[in-house]
């Protein structure tokens, strides 16, 4: 007798084939419903959090990485916790920093067959299987947004972010884009956008790019000072969290 297929198959197969019968949809859906509470439990007490975005793929000793473990003890310092996509290179800097300087660090990670190998340096982790689910709980729990070097994924990260603050989803949401002879020509492009009135100019006034971790963290502090108000959550007994 031929085994039978698995409901939902290996992710490749999921997006390109078309719709699917109900049975299947409704699995899906249940599926991806279930990484959503996974995450809304998991993270729900973590804190206020500053999300650290940027390649996987820088080594220790690049400055770049140096760069993002000083902004890591620093975010730490400020009392926030320090979120990363929890993968190696400039996520596992920035947790490093966070780490090694006594604040809170966590990884929101994502299952992929290269390259997005769990770092050592958080407190917490947690696996995601699409990156969808994983975007929304990096937006969620963060007050600001640092945007170190990185390829496609960063970019996709930075530009969701932006479409948020620029359709008024968000709204005074601090982004920092570390490192001005990687994104220059970007911006650039950008105040040319905004010339062409495809966006507005003000959009680009909550980005700031430097390369300095203290003008990044004025930058951040400045909104978080004048537009947030971190409320304690308690912990429920008859949602079996823990005290």
């Amino acid at each position: 007798m031929a085994s039978q297929q698995p409901i939902i198959p290996s992710k490749k197969h999921v997006f390109l084939e078309g719709p699917k019968d109900r049975g299947y949809e409704l699995i899906f859906a249940l599926r991806v419903f279930r990484q959503f509470m996974m995450g809304f439990r998991s993270l729900h007490f973590i804190g206020p959090c500053i999300t650290v975005f940027g390649s996987a793929r820088f080594p220790e000793d690049h400055p770049y990485y140096n760069m993002a473990r000083e902004l890591g003890k620093r975010i730490a310092k400020l009392g926030f916790t320090t979120m990363t996509g929890g993968g190696p290179g400039i996520m596992e800097a920035a947790n490093r920093g966070a780490f090694e300087s006594g604040g809170y660090s966590i990884g929101c990670n994502i299952e992929l067959p290269f390259e997005q190998k769990a770092n050592p340096y958080t407190n917490k982790s947690v696996i995601f299987e699409h990156f969808f689910v994983r975007k929304v709980l990096l937006v969620k729990y963060s007050y600001a947004f640092v945007i170190m070097p990185g390829g496609v994924g960063t970019m996709d990260e930075f530009f969701e972010t932006l479409t948020l603050v620029q359709t008024r989803t968000v709204t005074k949401f601090p982004i920092v884009l570390m490192g001005k002879a990687y994104y220059q020509p970007m911006i650039d492009y950008m105040y040319f956008m905004a010339e062409q009135k495809t966006i507005s100019r003000e959009d680009m006034d909550l980005v700031c790019l430097t390369d300095s971790v203290d003008e990044a963290m004025e930058h951040i502090s400045k909104y978080i000072q004048s537009n947030y108000e971190v409320k304690p959550r308690k912990k429920k007994w008859w949602l079996f969290e823990k005290k």
